[in-house]
């Protein structure tokens, strides 16, 4: 009997195992499908540019659409404008008009007051006193004090309520780091730049120094890289967000628009173009009326002879350990979606390995203030040219292209999906170095 149980164990691990390849293959399949659903959708002009980029990481696109879609348009504590007028003061910050256009354009459509669109004297005086906190985010995120969320939370009319403040930090946040992903992939490239040498920071200081070239003595400034002398034109779309369930609705839909010859428009803040052309609507706005401050932006947090301000260290409060559980207890269920960008982005395939992809998060939330004492940052150094630190500084910590053109990403050699996963690591790592000084800032002012 056990000789014929064990004769019968073969034929069995064999259906077991075309089984397994099968699920295999269905799983490719669904990867494939979904991919070709998005580049369906971005030929019909169903897809904003920003989901273009992604789309050679639909996994990745997936969990990025699900967050977006839940910040901006499901339930939370602030009313739809709020939202979009956040937004595009989080966008104007980094002169992004991709964004800031997108955000007005949605704006109007949930009804908001077309005044506001004027720029930030024309908006409520709560959402004038999120400005303070808004530029320090995207600049000086170190600066973020249990002072900047007293003064938004104290009594008055013009207060702002915990879960509100804390949904606005999301979206703060999460548009400040958007910015910089698109000027990164070039979805918002400005056709006439502003030549300024590369080697320059704004503020006048090497865009390849931090801490880690302080720690292994390496101060010298980089040699000047050549500005790119062509950009592609950008494209625009209204639609920021929808969900990989409806792709297929959406494509239906396009279709079924596309045969009846119909476009509906907004005639009087969109304009018009071709759908058979494959051109986009957009709503122009000037992202200089949303700042109050344009002298203010990144200034290297610490350097060798005068470091002014304490480091944040991830052993003391960090994102698994504090900052999920308080964002998630403060707006419900946001913790577990951020939580599964910041997962997605660091498991996606890549042909560096895992070592090369920590180097760029650790070297990002260096340059922000952030150290973690398990980390040898020597091998930033090892692992990423200086070129390539060049770029990843110009993307994450001043990617305005009108103050700074953007180096051009080294590693020729690299496939597009590649350099869309080099964009994604800045994007999350910068998301999530925003987050904790937020989430810090707001945890001090819960138990002071």
């Amino acid at each position: 009997m056990i000789i014929f149980m064990k004769e019968m164990d073969f034929p069995l691990r064999n259906q077991c195992q075309r089984v397994q390849n099968q699920v295999t293959k269905v799983n490719a399949e669904k990867e494939r499908v979904s991919l070709r659903c998005m580049k369906a959708l971005a030929s019909r002009g169903g897809v904003d540019a920003v989901s273009q980029q992604m789309a050679s990481h639909p996994q990745y696109l997936e969990s990025f659409l699900r967050t977006q879609h839940y910040i901006l348009h499901m339930d939370g504590p602030l009313p739809l404008q709020y939202r979009h007028y956040i937004a595009i003061m989080a966008a104007a910050q980094h002169h992004c008009g991709y964004l800031v256009s997108l955000h007005s354009a949605q704006f109007l459509r949930v009804g908001g007051d077309p005044l506001w669109l004027q720029g930030l004297e024309a908006v409520p005086p709560r959402l004038q006193h999120l400005d303070q906190l808004n530029k320090v985010l995207a600049h000086q995120p170190w600066l973020t004090a249990r002072s900047h969320i007293q003064a938004l939370l104290k009594t008055g009319e013009q207060c702002w309520s915990l879960a509100e403040l804390v949904q606005a930090v999301v979206l703060l946040a999460h548009c400040h780091s958007l910015s910089s992903f698109v000027f990164g992939s070039g979805t918002d490239v400005d056709p006439d730049p502003v030549p300024v040498p590369l080697h320059i920071a704004p503020n006048g200081t090497p865009p390849g120094y931090c801490l880690c070239d302080a720690a292994n003595g390496n101060v010298s400034a980089p040699p000047p890289l050549t500005t790119p002398s062509e950009h592609t034109t950008r494209r625009r779309s209204l639609d920021s967000s929808c969900e990989m369930v409806c792709l297929k609705e959406r494509i239906q839909k396009s279709q079924e628009e596309k045969e009846r010859g119909e476009c509906v428009l907004h005639t009087q803040t969109l304009q018009h173009t071709d759908v058979e052309d494959e051109e986009e609507m957009i709503y122009s706005a000037d992202p200089s009326r949303f700042i109050t401050d344009p002298e203010f932006g990144y200034q290297e947090f610490a350097r060798r002879e005068e470091d002014h301000f304490q480091v944040f260290r991830v052993q003391d409060y960090s994102w698994e350990d504090h900052g999920f559980s308080l964002v998630n207890r403060l707006y419900s269920d946001i913790g577990h979606l951020l939580d599964d960008r910041f997962r997605s982005v660091t498991t996606l395939p890549s042909s560096h390995g895992p070592d090369l992809k920590r180097a760029i998060w650790n070297y990002i939330h260096c340059m922000l203030g952030i150290r973690y004492d398990d980390y040898d940052y020597g091998e930033v150094n090892q692992l990423l040219e200086r070129e390539m630190k060049l770029y990843i500084k110009s993307v994450a910590c001043y990617p305005d292209a009108t103050k700074t053109p953007m180096c051009p990403l080294p590693w020729a050699p690299l496939k597009p999906s590649e350099r869309i996963h080099v964009n994604l690591l800045i994007m999350e790592a910068r998301l999530q170095a925003e987050l904790l000084y937020a989430l810090r800032a707001i945890t001090q002012y819960m138990i002071a």
